[in-house]
């Protein structure tokens, strides 16, 4: 309900009937969540990885606006943000006074502005790689500047995955859509130099036995024992054809496998911040990337 009305919000088609369930959701549930964030809070910034489209309209849908901004080290501070009078969720937002974005033929982000460094400590060549010859700053992230001047970071430059047909496919795209879904844990999309896009999605451990339970399943069984069960594997088709609707048909995913067990930061597959450490996993997992690509 928060989500469908945030949206309808949006996009300017919210109903009477659609405002009376909200109201009511608000006075029997909403209202619980914001008293446990002290009462109060109205607003909140989000920084350092994507919230995503649809927590962003969860929490405005329970009263609570969330507002993503962008920035480096390099640019001091954000130089991109949404704020109370210029919001869009989903994006980190419109360029900060004095700040200049735009976007290269390979859909990198470039910046130009005060704010931004002007040389790394003692080491010039990286220096001279980061700035343009007229004092464009790469990013190294790859995004889109909509026709209201919202930027989107789709992904990482260096992530981005060239198949055998020539296509560069940004994985972050499909990857936060797809841990978007209630059961997925994390999630790789592979396809480099091959014949389309695949991906290896982990289970959320806590979310399992609610789907057992859903499902009719007896309590107590493990991912290990349903990765091959018909019932788990159309769960997260749903995730997947989700994440595909966002990208053209040659960029979606064509085939999944469901790992048996979650990546974690103790295993060394996770950051701290929660990020996946695509090589490694690329490394450690290559057995189950090459099954994607077997027959």
């Amino acid at each position: 309900m928060a989500i469908r009305y945030s949206e309808a919000i949006e996009t300017g088609s919210h109903s009477l009937a659609l405002s009376i369930k909200h109201k009511l959701f608000d006075v029997l549930v909403y209202k619980k969540l914001r008293a446990a964030m002290g009462g109060e809070v109205k607003y909140a910034i989000s920084g350092g990885a994507p919230l995503g489209t649809r927590l962003g309209h969860f929490y405005r849908g329970i009263g609570l606006e969330v507002f993503e901004g962008y920035g480096l080290t390099e640019t001091t501070s954000a130089i991109t943000a949404n704020h109370p009078n210029s919001v869009k969720i989903g994006s980190v937002g419109r360029p900060m006074p004095g700040t200049t974005i735009r976007i290269a033929e390979d859909g990198e982000v470039m910046a130009f502005g005060g704010q931004i460094f002007s040389s790394y400590l003692h080491n010039e060549r990286a220096t001279a790689d980061a700035f343009t010859a007229d004092g464009w700053f790469h990013t190294g992230d790859i995004g889109n500047i909509d026709d209201e001047g919202f930027l989107s970071i789709t992904g990482r430059k260096k992530e981005i995955i060239v198949t055998a047909g020539g296509k560069n496919v940004a994985p972050a795209v499909l990857e936060d859509r797809i841990r978007a879904h209630w059961l997925v844990s994390n999630c790789l999309v592979v396809g480099d130099a091959k014949p389309y896009i695949a991906a290896i999605i982990t289970i959320d451990d806590e979310a399992f036995p609610a789907w057992l339970a859903a499902n009719a399943k007896p309590a107590g069984g493990t991912v290990a024992e349903y990765i091959n069960d018909p019932a788990l594997l159309l769960e997260i088709q749903h995730a997947v054809d989700e994440a595909n609707s966002a990208v053209s048909h040659a960029e979606a995913i064509k085939k999944f496998v469901i790992l048996d067990h979650d990546w974690t930061e103790a295993d060394g597959h996770i950051t701290p911040s929660l990020k996946l450490k695509r090589t490694v996993v690329m490394r450690n997992y290559q057995d189950w990337i090459d099954q994607l690509y077997s027959s």
